[in-house]
């Protein structure tokens, strides 16, 4: 598979330049792909049709934090090996275009290299934010629209 290092083609609607990030709980090496068909990671016990990544830090923050697993968060520099599109649960339906640039693809990321240090969220925004997806749980309401 080769290598895209033009992606100004793959999302016309949206395009973000790379860095690309994905957070995880998962340890990957370079080289690794990520691809869709495994658990997801918010627990669903669904497989996964897609692969996500953001072209911002703070999305990714929140997708390792949030991952289930026993491993540490983990924030990886991630390529797209094909087509990606916006991410429907974090654009316009929770927030207007994609100010997150969140994305999603059927085809796998391939590892670049892993984020040596970010700045997680504070004890009490993780507690806010697992609170809050208990109850959209509690409500019949899955975190991820896959």
């Amino acid at each position: 598979m080769a290598l895209i290092t033009d992606h100004s083609s793959l999302s016309p609607k949206y395009p973000s330049p790379p860095p690309y990030y994905h957070g995880t709980r998962i340890d990957f090496k370079v080289g690794d792909l990520i691809g869709a068909g495994y658990l997801t990671n918010y627990g669903t016990g669904k497989k996964a049709n897609h692969v996500y990544f953001a072209a911002t830090l703070e999305a990714a923050t929140w997708g390792a934090e949030l991952a289930q697993g026993e491993g540490r968060p983990r924030i990886y520099l991630v390529e797209p090996t094909g087509p990606y599109t916006d991410d429907p649960n974090l654009t316009d339906k929770k927030f207007p275009g994609n100010p997150t640039k969140s994305y999603r693809s059927k085809e796998p990321l391939r590892i670049l290299g892993e984020v040596p240090s970010w700045t997680g969220h504070s004890p009490e925004q993780l507690k806010l934010m697992h609170d809050h997806l208990e109850r959209l749980k509690q409500q019949g309401i899955a975190a991820v629209d896959d």
